[in-house]
């Protein structure tokens, strides 16, 4: 009953998907932010993709520091090449 309610009154997933990304470079009303928050509480892929966002924008900033590594190991690049060629075969 209190998820159906959730379901009504927050956007809907492809709203929110845009709303998550564009908090990442601008601090959203406080409406739209409990209206996000309650989105994730009822959606478990729009919560994992903000986890994804903020996890690569954590992961960006630390390697943008003076003292992190200005280019990610080489392991980690041919994996990441490796991911994009199979998933556009």
């Amino acid at each position: 009953m209190i998820v159906t309610f959730l379901a009504r009154i927050t956007p809907a997933c492809k709203e929110v998907t845009a709303l998550a990304s564009e908090s990442m470079d601008r601090r959203l009303p406080l409406s739209t932010r409990i209206t996000l928050q309650l989105h994730y509480w009822i959606c478990d892929a729009c919560a994992r993709y903000r986890n994804q966002l903020l996890f690569i924008r954590r992961s960006l900033n630390t390697s943008a520091q003076p003292d992190g590594p200005s280019t990610p190991p080489a392991d980690s690049k041919r994996q990441l090449v490796e991911a994009f060629k199979a998933k556009h075969r």
